[in-house]
């Protein structure tokens, strides 16, 4: 069912924990499944993620995920962080079980978030970021209540 690189990452996950005063920190959950993600970035002066650390509830394909996205985002700067999607997080995982994907989705907003963040604390834009969901389904129950 889970690609060996999902139990990897779940049974030996990376960048475990938090980082103090960190440059950004984001938060997204699920309130479907109760999965709640936080990633915390320490980025340097010329906007490298230098540091990347994450805290998450959830089910082991959330804790895996968040284990790769920190992985994918460590040494990139903010523009090359910014265009890790779900699809590079999965791929990199060798592939999730359809019921699982909305936890890559989940890794590439705590992503967003924690640029979000950042950017909000720095007072800069960064080109493409656009401001993040607190929950990955917000806006859904809107769409459906109109059929």
């Amino acid at each position: 069912m889970y690609s060996d690189k999902v139990m990897d990452h779940f049974q030996n996950p990376r960048n475990v924990g938090e980082i103090e005063n960190a440059s950004g920190v984001g938060t997204v959950g699920n309130a479907k499944c109760g999965d709640i993600m936080r990633i915390y970035l320490d980025i340097d002066e010329n906007q490298i993620i230098q540091d990347v650390k994450f805290k998450t509830f959830g089910c082991g394909a959330a804790i895996a995920t968040s284990s790769m996205a920190t992985e994918l985002v460590k040494g990139k700067n903010i523009h090359e962080a910014l265009q890790v999607t779900n699809k590079a997080v999965m791929e990199a995982l060798d592939g999730l079980p359809p019921v699982k994907v909305h936890c890559s989705l989940l890794a590439e907003e705590a992503i967003h978030a924690a640029l979000w963040d950042y950017a909000e604390k720095h007072g800069i834009k960064i080109e493409g970021l656009e401001k993040p969901k607190s929950d990955i389904h917000e806006g859904e129950e809107e769409e459906s209540e109109e059929y």
